[in-house]
């Protein structure tokens, strides 16, 4: 189950950088921000949850595979090259952009619930669900601070609602039907809710919606 779990974190840490990166990239920032970007958009949710699990020091530190798989997707995603590839048809970027951030969502919620309820918190469903989430949406969420954006989990299309939706079904699938189904089964439902919301601008009512 170790190997299912890092192989997991490894597809989330390679999406999210691909998502940190991009946005980075349209920030017009330089190389070093770029790597910045991606590696705590990848890194960030693994971070603050290691921190509220009491284990220290994070995942990031003890192993560098995390990061540095971060560092070498967003150099990848700097080039020059691959922008133009993408860019070569009409709403590409954006399409892979809204990919990668949905994957990595997906990932980063399973891998939160597995690593909570590992830790031994399975009997406190709240917190589970907490970590999941704060796994989840961390790494986002200080990726849109550094970028100067408003947060995702705050003003766009149904983001954290499909984190804890994902890890509330993670979560009670979790006992009958094992970690390896529970988890595949919380990523689909995180993706498919994510970009449906993107897809048709599912929303959160919001602040002076009717002015």
């Amino acid at each position: 189950m170790e190997t299912f779990k890092f192989v997991i974190e490894i597809i989330g840490t390679i999406a999210f950088a691909v998502s940190g990166a991009m946005v980075a990239y349209q920030k017009r920032m330089d190389i070093f921000g770029v790597c910045v970007m991606g590696l705590v958009t990848a890194c960030g949710g693994g971070f603050l949850r290691d921190l509220f699990l009491g284990k220290l020091p994070p995942s990031m530190f003890v192993n560098p595979v995390y990061p540095i798989t971060a560092i070498v997707v967003s150099l990848i995603v700097f080039m020059p090259s691959v922008h133009r590839a993408l860019k070569k048809r009409e709403n590409l970027y954006e399409e892979v952009q809204r990919f990668a951030d949905a994957l990595g969502l997906g990932m980063f919620t399973a891998a939160g619930v597995s690593t909570a309820i590992g830790a031994g918190f399975y009997d406190n469903a709240f917190f589970v669900i907490f970590i999941a989430t704060i796994t989840g949406v961390g790494g986002g969420l200080m990726r849109d601070v550094l970028a100067g954006l408003p947060p995702s989990i705050f003003v766009r299309h149904i983001y954290a609602l499909a984190v804890i939706a994902g890890a509330i079904v993670c979560y009670v699938l979790w006992m009958p039907l094992g970690e390896t189904w529970a988890t595949l089964i919380c990523f689909v439902v995180v993706v498919i809710i994510r970009m449906l919301a993107a897809r048709y601008r599912w929303s959160m009512p919001r602040a002076g919606g009717d002015e």
